[in-house]
């Protein structure tokens, strides 16, 4: 059967109702005389930076100090002149990565020979600061003068559901570095160094606690989303090897608790430390050889209150992350020491985090969202906020508030769900200044509520992949925004769009294709732990340049005047509530859901009025009819996937087809 990507002419996005606030006159004005979005045209922007803010951003201040020693007489100012420092910025990646490490709160014990060894002909992708010698994770604990980072600075602040009229619970960095070294010394009684253990928790203090401890103590973490079946966390801890699992009891969302470590307890037999969702006590009896949280910390009793980093190279494996694969084995993607500081960079330059933000992004450590929010937040000097709950209810949306959060990240079917529940009414949002959002294509209508709720903040949009440790396409602020597009390659990224033959596009034409990194991509993997990494991203794609273009797989469109919109994969792969899913790991658990099937396929659909994409399964018949109740086969394909597969997904239609049917 056919897989791939539709249009519904029904659906789209929530039904347009009035935004929280009324727009400023200027932003009604600028819509009202663009219209709606139209291709020729290129999409309207909404937003637009002031010449004056826009040399106090992070890239616009270091454009003023190095923008005239940089690029001479063409050199005007930080919105004039960006596209002169991007195109810069990846033709002399050496100077530009140069520039952003002084900005950011990285040690090197062994300082680099040099930023690249593009002639490293073992590695498309060049040999980035070979030589160097850290522990990224004792980087994010260690005050940081040029930031005005002290001890006393607060690391994280957090709520539990349920405490909303509680003040803000808050850990400074000191005590963050006190909790984290006392983990490492406990995890160093267990385990020997470049053991691999696996987190699968919500995102909490103790999660971000024990994420860093186990790189701090040489050791290397395994992602495991906690909204995984069995089934697939047992696939997870398989692929990785992982000698042992982090865990909670339950889950705590929407006031209800949910069964965490009995998932874990089937999948695995790995052994499991056990933290409680609340208080000190556990609500489940750890099986024979598995580990109370209480238990786990008394093993650093005796030991010194201080730990010695373990040390090692910028390429050393800290993170193993898992991305879809078409062939429905998940690829094992491995993230080293550049990694933090690629998406760290990232932050800095496109969301403009600076220190003494407080930054919070709905995400799980299983996801590759999870690590990029805690660089991200500690190597840029940060505090990073944390909701301990469900991000869909009203609680996290005062927690936004209480927290004095002032950059916000989303996925669009979060924010679906805050607008169809008037959420933030009666709340202050605007202590926020930045908002950002990716996993999915953004809804318009959901975005101009969302900005509305700020004072007209702009959104800024982000596509990436766990292999990237970033995003290679985003907004930034020294453009206009428009509501869900993107402003353009990342800092010291370049890219193509290549046709059907692919050949690329000139880059001022308006056109629609496949995207082709540059191979020099700084942070991106040069290896797969369970796969052929070179036949993965670069097989078969062109040279440009005297360089093999790397593979990602999204279709991308350029308009007119320059914005980018992402249209989907030239893969099997697709966006469902911020979770890349292959069609081949959904199919393979449709396939068993009624003995009557003979086969299913796997599609997304993207609404015609644009926004997250939603889930549809076509299913052919054993006895090649038609005559099954669609109604009743989704029911099953719903209750196959939440048991087998994740629960976080939803069928939104199924059809019954016959063979050969498209």
């Amino acid at each position: 059967m056919r897989r791939g990507r539709g249009r519904c002419s029904g659906g789209g996005g929530a039904t347009a109702g009035p935004p929280a606030r009324a727009p400023p006159a200027g932003v009604l004005l600028r819509l009202r005389r663009l219209g709606p979005r139209q291709p020729q045209r290129g999409p309207p922007p909404y937003w637009f930076p002031s010449p004056t803010d826009c040399k106090q951003t992070n890239l616009g201040r270091v454009m003023e100090e190095n923008g005239p020693k940089l690029l001479g007489a063409s050199y005007k100012d930080p919105i004039s002149s960006f596209g002169l420092f991007h195109r810069f910025s990846v033709q002399n990646q050496e100077v530009y990565w140069k520039l952003v490490l002084k900005e950011l709160s990285v040690k090197f014990v062994r300082e680099p020979k040099t930023i690249l060894n593009a002639s490293d002909k073992s590695k498309k992708g060049g040999s980035w600061f070979p030589g160097a010698v850290l522990n990224i994770a004792e980087c994010c604990l260690l005050p940081w003068p040029s930031q005005n980072r002290i001890d006393d600075c607060m690391a994280i602040v957090w709520r539990d559901e349920g405490f909303g009229d509680y003040p803000v619970n808050r850990m400074s960095l000191k005590e963050l570095r006190t909790q984290v070294m006392t983990v490492a010394n406990a995890l160093d009684t267990m385990f020997r160094k470049g053991d691999r253990i696996a987190i699968d928790m919500p995102m909490t203090c103790n999660a971000v606690i024990v994420y860093l401890a186990i790189i701090l103590g040489g050791f290397v973490v395994v992602g495991i989303a906690d909204s995984f079946a069995a089934q697939e966390i047992g696939n997870r801890m398989r692929v990785a090897k992982a000698k042992a699992i982090c865990t909670q009891d339950f889950i705590i969302r929407g006031g209800k608790k949910f069964p965490l470590y009995s998932r874990v307890m089937e999948g695995t037999s790995a052994k499991a430390i056990v933290i409680p969702a609340t208080g000190d006590s556990l609500g489940v009896t750890p099986r024979n050889g598995d580990m109370s949280w209480k238990d786990f910390l008394s093993r650093a009793v005796g030991r010194s209150s201080m730990y010695s980093p373990v040390y090692q190279s910028a390429d050393a494996l800290i993170n193993i992350l898992f991305s879809s694969g078409t062939t429905g084995e998940p690829k094992v993607i491995p993230w080293t020491q550049l990694c933090p500081i690629r998406c760290a960079a990232d932050t800095w330059a496109h969301l403009d985090l600076r220190p003494k933000d407080v930054d919070l992004w709905p995400t799980n450590l299983g996801w590759v969202m999870g690590p990029i929010q805690i660089f991200s937040c500690f190597l840029n000097g940060a505090t990073l906020a944390l909701y301990h709950g469900s991000p869909l209810g009203r609680g996290f949306c005062k927690f936004v508030q209480d927290a004095r959060v002032s950059v916000l990240g989303s996925v669009p079917s979060l924010v679906k769900s805050w607008k169809a529940g008037n959420l933030t009414k009666g709340l202050d949002w605007t202590k926020i200044r930045v908002l950002a959002t990716t996993g999915e294509a953004s809804d318009i209508d959901d975005n101009l509520w969302l900005s509305s709720c700020t004072c007209y903040k702009p959104i800024v949009e982000c596509c990436g992949g766990t292999e990237l440790a970033s995003s290679y396409i985003q907004g930034r602020l020294l453009d206009p925004q428009d509501f869900g597009a993107f402003s353009g390659a990342s800092m010291s990224t370049g890219f193509v769009i290549l046709d059907e033959q692919g050949n690329p596009y000139p880059d001022d034409v308006p056109c629609s294709g496949e995207v082709g990194l540059f191979p020099l991509y700084f942070g991106a993997t040069n290896r797969l732990l369970n796969a052929d990494h070179d036949k993965v991203y670069f097989d078969g794609m062109p040279i440009y340049r005297g360089l093999q273009l790397r593979r990602h797989g999204d279709i991308i469109q350029r308009t007119v005047g320059g914005y980018y919109i992402v249209q989907g994969r030239a893969d099997d792969t697709m966006n469902l509530v911020g979770i890349k899913t292959s069609s081949v790991e959904i199919e393979r658990v449709c396939n068993g859901a009624d003995e009557g099937l003979l086969e299913t396929a796997a599609v997304s659909i993207k609404p015609s009025g644009g926004g997250p994409e939603q889930l549809a399964i076509l299913a052919v018949l054993k006895d090649g009819s038609t005559t099954c109740d669609a109604n009743l086969l989704k029911s099953k394909f719903q209750r196959a996937i939440q048991k087998n597969f994740n629960p976080l997904l939803k069928v939104s239609y199924v059809k019954i087809v016959l063979t050969g049917e498209s």
